[in-house]
């Protein structure tokens, strides 16, 4: 099996993963893991190619990213927002924040914005019950959200994280 180069997708990437993992049985998972980090979700294409390098089926390998929570499929965001839904934060507004931002980003739970600055994943606790609602906005936990403002905070949030990354340039 040689790597080669998809039309949109460049399978060399592949190669010092592979390298790395060769011949350790079992290397699926840090595998994906890698592979990940690489292209910062999984392709089809890319799982297919582990699966030809690890001589297993493609459904083997999807079962293993669809099974684990930290897989993706699909690209994400430049910026992820994990709103808690946990009951804590269900109880004090988590619905309301969603439809909000749903609205204002103009983006499902779950899915992607279309120009890709924004993911929005709903998780089921994020451990700060305290300051429900709460999410985590890439690494900055926002407390206390309010449906009337979260667009709003959040929209800032994400000017300031991508002006520090220009002005860092």
């Amino acid at each position: 099996m040689g790597i080669v180069k998809s039309d949109t997708i460049d399978l060399n990437l592949l190669s010092p993963i592979f390298e790395r993992y060769r011949g350790q049985k079992g290397a699926l998972i840090p595998i994906l893991q890698k592979a990940q980090d690489v292209y910062g979700y999984l392709p089809r294409e890319v799982l297919q190619e582990i699966a030809d390098y690890m001589d297993v089926s493609l459904g083997n390998v999807y079962g293993v990213a669809t099974f684990y929570a930290q897989f993706y499929l699909e690209p994400r965001g430049k910026h992820v927002l994990r709103l808690c839904d946990g009951t804590a934060c269900h109880v004090r507004g988590t619905p309301k924040l969603v439809t909000a931002l749903e609205d204002g980003f103009k983006v499902e739970a779950g899915k992607t914005t279309e120009d890709g600055e924004l993911t929005l994943e709903i998780v089921y606790c994020i451990g700060s019950c305290a300051l429900a609602p709460v999410g985590v906005l890439d690494d900055a936990v926002i407390g206390k959200m309010k449906p009337d403002t979260v667009v709003r905070k959040v929209k800032k949030l994400i000017k300031e994280a991508n002006d520090a990354e220009h002005a860092a340039e």
